[in-house]
């Protein structure tokens, strides 16, 4: 029994509804309806044999060069987020993990003092418990 341990709420991917990349419908239609004015350019400069070889893969899945590029470059960047956003835990780690959460330590000196420090800094707020002020 191993656990995967992934931060939920980065996603907004309904698994039912994935295309290939592992991107939503939704997500992929909201981007498509993104005014230009709010739309971010990226622009890079590549030997000529690299852009020859990134239009012919472009050209092969019937996209542009620019869509390919994108797409590659948002498959790359999905792995890379799921990958750094989740924790694969053995067995033997699984079950520690689990039972230092169901049985914390006490705390120690260092985090009795850090909790000291913090709440020193706390800024009160209208009855809630927020570390900052914000300007309504």
């Amino acid at each position: 029994m191993a656990l995967i341990l992934a931060h939920a709420g980065f996603s907004d991917m309904d698994c039912t509804d994935a295309n290939v990349s592992g991107r939503s419908e939704m997500t992929l239609a909201k981007e498509r309806d993104v005014p230009a004015a709010a739309r971010g350019r990226i622009s890079a400069r590549v030997p000529q044999s690299v852009q020859e070889h990134l239009q012919q893969a472009a050209d092969l899945t019937g996209a542009t060069l620019n869509q390919f590029v994108v797409q590659a470059a948002l498959d790359a960047a999905e792995k890379v987020l799921a990958r750094e956003r989740s924790l694969l835990l053995s067995d033997e780690e699984a079950r520690r993990f689990c039972q230092l959460l169901d049985h914390p330590s006490e705390p120690n000196a260092a985090l009795r003092g850090a909790h000291e420090r913090y709440s020193a800094r706390k800024v009160p707020h209208a009855g809630t418990d927020s570390t900052f002020e914000f300007d309504a």
